[in-house]
């Protein structure tokens, strides 16, 4: 008998399990505990619990990723223990059926139906939970990218200060040894990239969505460039504007609140844009690349770092996009040079940072964790938890290749054809990069 004194083998559990075999073609994956505390599945297995009716509706609504995302949101479903480990082993089982998954008749359909309208799950469609972004407007116009980034960015500085270290860089680190510390990896991505870019007293940088400035103040104060600094986030520029005035920088360093397409400048000596790159756009990319070759000056230098995707899977998905970037869009890493190139830029350099954002990553979720009450104080249940399962996601797919990170460095020729490198400077990009 179940907990509930529901015969063992007629409980939810069994009956949603059962249903779940049938359309996966192949035995279930986790272990599953219902409502009415029945339980079924391998044991030793990750346990996912559904605690209410609604989670099955969610998925009778919309079945997909999406609606498993709004039912853990909301905590109608959850995982007992790890968290990665349950993400890991369902999909290494929707890897393994892969195109043998059997196509549901109208028969097997009508059979689901029943079965939830049985376990009391047929209803009106589950409210969306409020922490997901309502964007209206074309896509990638102006006014619906503010909306977009605003969604993600301006959560609060307060919050990412929380979740982030003493750099406040939010992208993939650059970590040299097995122990560095979290900021130690920021402090090294920055200064491999001030490098890659040539960086030298006086050099005009142009930070093109400089986030909370942690690549802008470096370059500043450590390689007393020139820089002005480009965001759409209110609450982000606020913050740069802040530690540039507390830190006396107000001679180098200019903030600008503004969207790329209207900035006016030119010839800078570099431009660089960290993670940026997939809130573009796709039919979008080819005017941003040329963009980029417009505003460095000839022999001027341009480093793209941006996240990657297998060609099958251009998008963020459909839980990172309804909840943490709206509208962003990736492509694999030769895409994105083919289109870079198209622009007049001559690629030089690409290096893959894939391994580095697994322990970035994973830093961030330890911080989350480890400040888990202070979260939920500032932002409620509902996003530390969108939080958690974006960054446990996350990890996974940096690990398991279904997403990657590249820092790309391209040069604008002079019109002889001079790329305005030296050929030996490669040499000295990476020496001593954990002192920094």
């Amino acid at each position: 008998m179940s907990l509930l004194g529901t015969p063992a083998r007629t409980g939810a559990a069994h009956r949603i399990a059962a249903l779940a075999e049938d359309a996966l073609g192949t035995p279930l994956p986790v272990r599953l505990r219902a409502w009415d505390g029945s339980e079924t599945g391998p044991s030793g297995a990750p346990v996912v619990v559904l605690r209410s009716r609604r989670a099955l509706r969610r998925l009778l609504w919309q079945p997909g990723e999406l609606a498993l995302a709004q039912a853990y949101i909301t905590g109608e479903l959850d995982v007992e223990g790890d968290l990665a480990e349950g993400l890991r082993t369902v999909w290494a089982a929707a890897r393994e059926r892969g195109a043998h998954a059997p196509r549901l008749t109208l028969a097997d359909r009508a059979r689901a139906v029943g079965e939830a309208a049985r376990l009391g799950a047929i209803g009106p469609r589950p409210p969306v939970p409020v922490s997901q972004a309502r964007l209206r407007g074309g896509r990638h116009t102006k006014a619906r990218d503010r909306a977009a980034i605003s969604h993600h960015y301006d959560l609060s500085n307060d919050f990412y200060r929380l979740l982030l270290d003493d750099t406040m860089a939010y992208s993939c680190g650059y970590w040299t040894a097995e122990d560095t510390d979290p900021a130690d990896a920021q402090r090294a991505k920055l200064e491999l990239i001030c490098r890659k870019l040539g960086l030298t007293p006086g050099a005009r940088l142009l930070d093109i969505g400089c986030g909370w400035g942690s690549l802008t103040l470096y370059a500043a104060e450590q390689h007393k460039a020139q820089v002005t600094a480009v965001t759409l986030a209110r609450e982000q520029a606020a913050y740069v504007r802040e530690q540039v005035r507390a830190r006396g920088l107000e001679q180098r360093v200019e903030v600008v609140c503004q969207d790329y397409r209207d900035i006016t400048g030119s010839a800078y000596d570099a431009v660089a844009t960290v993670e940026m790159g997939e809130h573009v756009g796709d039919a979008e990319y080819p005017a941003f690349a040329a963009a980029l070759h417009r505003m460095v000056r000839p022999e001027g230098r341009v480093l793209v770092q941006q996240m990657s995707r297998g060609a099958n899977a251009p998008g963020g998905g459909a839980f990172i996009e309804a909840y943490i970037a709206p509208d962003m869009h990736m492509r694999p890493l030769g895409d994105t040079v083919g289109l870079l190139e198209a622009a007049g830029l001559e690629v030089r350099s690409t290096e893959s940072m894939r391994e580095h954002y697994v322990r970035t990553v994973a830093a961030w979720h330890q911080t989350l964790e480890r400040r888990w009450d202070d979260v939920v104080a500032l932002v409620g249940t509902e996003t530390a938890r969108v939080w958690r399962l974006y960054l446990v996601g996350g990890a996974l797919a940096f690990e398991e290749g279904r997403m990657g990170v590249d820092q790309i460095l391209s040069v604008r020729r002079d019109r002889a054809g001079a790329s305005g490198l030296d050929l030996s400077e490669a040499a000295d990009w990476y020496r001593n990069l954990e002192e920094r």
